[in-house]
């Protein structure tokens, strides 16, 4: 099966300042955990090889939480890696929503040839059980919706990237700014398996769902402190196909984060495996084409 990864990260600590790689390694507030074994290079060969078999045909490139001094640097960076490997096909830059200068890094990003959006986190709270709700920075921020409706300006979408209580939030922003593509990353994290946690977390997913243009990666099924489990996992991915519907999913590796938990083939394998039971022109639209029109990439020759 020809696939597109709609969500990966390359990192070369030589030429970059990586401060979660390089000098704040910090577990506790790592979702997944210790980290260690990525604190290291993670090149296009290395993505290559971690891919193995797997008929790669378009890549996505988000940004990697690259000093925010080096934003527009690792931009760049990722520019000469395509010229010389052929991907990333599209990449995800970063830029701020609420500063002073967020317009002119927002259109230094849109001017190069690869950007399709921006990835920019919003800040959140550590717990359903408490709210940042309204405070700097936050989706309800006035200067941070000032900057988001800039997407729109430069043609950007927006991957979203938050817990999963910030979900309904997230809703909110989506139906104030309809004409910008929005992309969930990470199936919206469903931490909580308990069923009450899945229950909350299908309500948020929900949610968000009216909101027809955000769309939703099948990617980063890891758990802190357990292994990769592939009837849990597939229960997610059968949910949110369900809850999205086949039109707005794509897979996403999320490598090498993702290969905290399972190796790259067995990822794909997992989840094509989860799709079998639908048609096939859903399953190539979930694996491969969906990723393509959303990203709008043009891959000739594919990878």
């Amino acid at each position: 099966m020809k696939l597109v990864d709609a969500h990966h990260h390359l990192w070369d600590l030589s030429r970059g300042h990586y401060p979660w790689l390089q000098e704040a390694y910090d577990p506790q507030a790592f979702f997944l955990g210790d980290y260690s074994p990525i604190c290291q290079d993670f090149l296009a060969p290395d993505y290559r090889a971690a891919a193995g078999p797997c008929e790669v045909v378009a890549t996505v490139h988000v940004e990697a939480e690259r000093n925010r001094h080096e934003q527009l640097a690792e931009t760049a960076w990722l520019h000469e890696v395509h010229a010389v490997h052929g991907f990333p096909n599209a990449v995800v830059a970063h830029a701020w929503f609420d500063r002073p200068d967020s317009e002119e890094c927002l259109l230094a990003q849109s001017r190069f040839p690869l950007v399709r959006g921006i990835r920019s986190k919003p800040v959140t709270s550590a717990s359903p059980a408490h709210s940042v709700k309204g405070q700097a920075g936050t989706m309800q921020d006035e200067a941070w919706l000032r900057g988001f409706s800039l997407l729109e300006k430069y043609q950007l979408r927006w991957d979203l990237r938050v817990p999963a209580w910030h979900l309904p939030e997230a809703a909110e922003v989506a139906a104030l700014f309809p004409k910008v593509p929005i992309v969930l990353n990470h199936h919206g994290f469903a931490w909580d398996r308990s069923e009450e946690g899945l229950q909350r977390w299908r309500g948020w997913m929900e949610t968000l769902a009216r909101q027809d243009n955000v769309h939703v990666k099948l990617s980063e099924f890891g758990l802190r402190d357990r292994p990769w489990d592939l009837q849990q996992n597939a229960r997610i991915v059968y949910e949110t196909i369900a809850i999205f519907g086949w039109q707005r999913c794509m897979f996403a590796s999320n490598f090498p984060v993702a290969g905290l938990r399972i190796s790259y083939p067995d990822l794909v394998g997992s989840v094509a495996g989860m799709l079998t039971h639908l048609p096939g022109h859903q399953q190539h639209a979930m694996m491969c084409d969906n990723a393509l029109r959303f990203y709008a990439m043009d891959v000739t020759p594919p990878l």
